[in-house]
């Protein structure tokens, strides 16, 4: 799995590649957590709950079904994720997560396609190093792992933001010019 400070990148990018009128500070934050959240499921191993289980790590919590589910759950009691920017946001947050595990080159892959088929896939292309969990974490293998990510998602992730911002502010320009 990529680390939490990866899957945060995405809804981040998200964020900026859409702007604060779309995408509120507090909306952000919620993205952020979302990204992360799936990785709770790895408390299913204290309470004895195997790895290649539906609802063992990289199990259910990293369909693309569940972050749609918990996207519109939290639509339920929030008004700023009902909106459609909202919902999307949160959603794409949340399914970032299973496919960026779908990168790495360890584990058993994401079951992204749950509750309709609970194969665990990877990616066609494994290029991200799978983190080392725990104290291994703060090792010369938890850095080469965080040159990898930065590198194969860190790095487009940005790219694609400032085009998205550079691309959002042409248009801006336009607008304010054409209405001159």
């Amino acid at each position: 799995m990529p680390t939490i400070f990866t899957h945060v990148v995405v809804p981040l990018a998200l964020a900026a590649a859409v702007g604060r009128t779309r995408v509120s500070p507090r909306l952000v934050l919620a993205g952020a957590a979302f990204a992360i959240l799936p990785d709770a499921d790895v408390v299913g191993f204290s309470l004895g709950i195997e790895y290649g289980d539906a609802w063992g790590h990289r199990g259910a919590s990293h369909s693309l079904l569940f972050a749609a589910a918990c996207a519109g759950l939290v639509a339920l009691i929030w008004g700023e994720a009902r909106s459609v920017i909202g919902f999307l946001f949160l959603s794409v947050s949340m399914a970032s997560h299973g496919l960026l595990d779908t990168l790495t080159n360890g584990g058993l892959g994401a079951a992204l396609w749950w509750p309709f088929d609970e194969a665990r896939i990877f990616a066609p292309v494994t290029p991200v190093r799978v983190s080392p969990i725990g104290a291994g974490f703060f090792s010369m293998r938890g850095l080469a792992v965080l040159w990898s990510e930065m590198r194969w998602i860190w790095l487009p992730c940005i790219v694609l933001a400032t085009l998205a911002m550079g691309l959002r502010r042409i248009g801006l320009e336009r607008a304010a010019r054409s209405r001159l």
